[in-house]
């Protein structure tokens, strides 16, 4: 018979996969009041406000904030909590940036790969895209433009850079709204989107990564603009 201590037996995954369930949904509903313009820029984020609003604990709101802070939603400062990131020019253009020469080089990757099932999806993302311009559902148009361009990359097999550009097209959600809405672009937007998918289509993938970076950088230009001409 063993004296030996019986080892503590660890707790089962579902335990661990809820807590990150819970800290992943607070994280999502608290981007949204960004993106949405119902936080504004500078305002402070309480994380005992947050979890009473949510029924949840502290904990998982603490980490959707550490979460929203790497996407560049959040600040946090030392000593006084977490504030709505605010969204400066220097911000802007340096993820617009990134974004200029991450996506193309991701798209070239990619686009050779995509299969006729690929389009299918790219088509009907397009079609709904379109269908929430038409109908002014800005809640949408975040989540499809950032859906499309992820389609697009999906095949490019760059996980490091899918990963660096997944939080560069959460980090500019909210510009692109303000863009969408503010800046007359949206049948820019749509027109440019559909002419990238038919130059991948066609097999003319060094013009599509040329058509996309100039999309990037006219939405960049475009808020450059506006927010510039606020701030005076």
């Amino acid at each position: 018979m063993s004296n030996s201590i019986p080892r503590p037996v660890p707790p089962p995954p579902s335990v661990q996969f809820t807590h990150r369930t819970v800290a992943a949904s607070a994280a999502e509903a608290i981007r949204l009041k960004i993106v949405e313009g119902r936080l504004r820029d500078g305002e402070p984020l309480r994380q005992d406000l947050l979890a009473a609003e949510f029924g949840i604990s502290r904990t998982p709101i603490r980490e959707a904030l550490v979460q929203l802070e790497a996407e560049g939603l959040v600040r946090i400062e030392p000593h006084k909590g977490a504030v709505v990131a605010s969204a400066s020019l220097d911000s802007i253009e340096e993820t617009f940036e990134l974004r200029e020469v991450l996506e193309p080089m991701l798209l070239r990757r990619s686009a050779p790969h995509l299969t006729e099932d690929d389009y299918r999806q790219i088509d009907a993302v397009l079609q709904e895209y379109s269908d929430e311009l038409r109908d002014q559902n800005v809640k949408r148009w975040g989540e499809l433009n950032t859906r499309l361009h992820a389609m697009l990359y999906a095949r490019a097999q760059r996980p490091q850079t899918q990963a660096i550009v997944d939080k560069l097209l959460l980090a500019s959600d909210r510009y692109t709204r303000l863009q969408l809405l503010l800046t007359a672009g949206l049948e820019r937007a749509e027109r440019e989107h559909a002419e990238m998918v038919a130059l991948c289509r066609t097999g003319r993938y060094d013009d599509a990564a040329e058509a996309l970076a100039q999309h990037i950088r006219a939405v960049k230009e475009a808020l450059v603009a506006f927010v510039a001409k606020q701030q005076r």
